[in-house]
């Protein structure tokens, strides 16, 4: 395949805040976002946004100055979207930039660089490989609501989920395979982690958990490892998925477990739910309920993670 028009390729991800003094703010978008939480009337969602995020901003704070003062999502956003650059500029002209949901850049800059690069149309990309409405759903949204407010009306080719996607799952069980090994022969219970979701979207359709499901038994095929799902990152007083990480490692204590190994399925990047929530807050868990804890390492810019975001926007312009 080989472009003969300049094609723009947005990463989409949920974005975060770069320093302390961010969070706040960051906050207050994530809980406007009527998609990801329904707080009262529609009228009141961003005032009752702005008051959570007030009462939640401090402990927020604490657990991003324990990962340098901030997110570094957005670095790896960049990392990632560079690395696609690089990999596609065999297949044609390509522009590729990360687009935020909740902080910068936001899906406003993003689309205005494209139109100032004269791109012909844009393929939209969510980091998400497995769909809900509350993260693909919601950035594909604001995409789309964006481009139209600012009249630029490029086209744009969206892609949905990716849960099976060969070169991904191969990323996962490689990672899987190293984790394994160190510790040696001794047995390892391993645990897929997701970000949790209130049950109620379930129960509207969302695929979530479908998704999740797919992408573990397609790693159960190569590794030949049976592993837990289980969720993390809850807020907010309505049912969430689980059962939560901290109940599983609670119950592997219990069983007489002496090692596990977690895999951050829907995190294809660092941020502070895996550098804080599961290396630091549930690591420290474990290990005082004598459990030695492992974590595989994020995907970021792993040139096989690469080749299949590749695969997918080749994939994209084919269809």
């Amino acid at each position: 395949m080989n472009t003969k028009d300049k094609i723009g390729v947005l990463l989409l991800n949920l974005g975060g805040p770069g320093r302390l003094d961010d969070v706040r703010p960051f906050l207050i978008n994530l809980f406007s976002d009527r998609q990801i939480i329904r707080l009262g009337p529609a009228f009141l969602q961003t005032t009752i946004a702005r008051l959570i995020a007030h009462r939640r901003a401090p402990k927020s704070m604490a657990n991003y100055a324990q990962i340098g003062g901030g997110s570094p999502i957005r670095e790896k956003t960049e990392e990632q979207a560079r690395a696609l650059e690089n990999l596609l500029a065999t297949d044609g002209d390509f522009m590729v930039r990360p687009c935020m949901r909740y902080w910068h850049p936001f899906a406003e800059e993003a689309l205005l660089e494209m139109a100032a690069a004269r791109v012909s149309e844009i393929i939209a990309l969510p980091l998400y490989p497995h769909y809900s409405i509350a993260t693909t759903g919601s950035s594909l949204t604001d995409l789309h609501r964006t481009n139209n407010r600012l009249r630029l009306h490029i086209p744009i080719r969206s892609i949905h989920a990716w849960p099976t996607l060969p070169r991904y799952v191969a990323c996962l069980a490689a990672r899987i395979e190293e984790g394994m090994d160190r510790f040696g022969e001794q047995p390892v219970h391993l645990v897929y982690s997701a970000h949790s979701l209130p049950v109620q979207f379930i129960k509207e359709g969302d695929p979530y958990v479908n998704d999740l499901t797919q992408t573990i038994r397609a790693l159960e095929q190569i590794t030949g490892i049976q592993g837990t799902l289980c969720y993390q990152s809850r807020s907010g007083p309505v049912e969430w998925l689980g059962p939560a990480l901290p109940e599983v490692i609670t119950a592997l204590a219990a069983q007489g477990a002496e090692n596990m190994l977690v895999v951050p399925l829907s995190f294809v990047s660092d941020h502070v739910e895996t550098l804080f929530e599961i290396d630091i807050q549930y690591r420290q868990m474990a290990e005082g309920l004598g459990i030695r804890f492992e974590s595989t390492r994020a995907l970021n810019a792993d040139p096989l993670f690469i080749e299949a975001l590749r695969s997918l926007v080749c994939n994209r312009l084919q269809t």
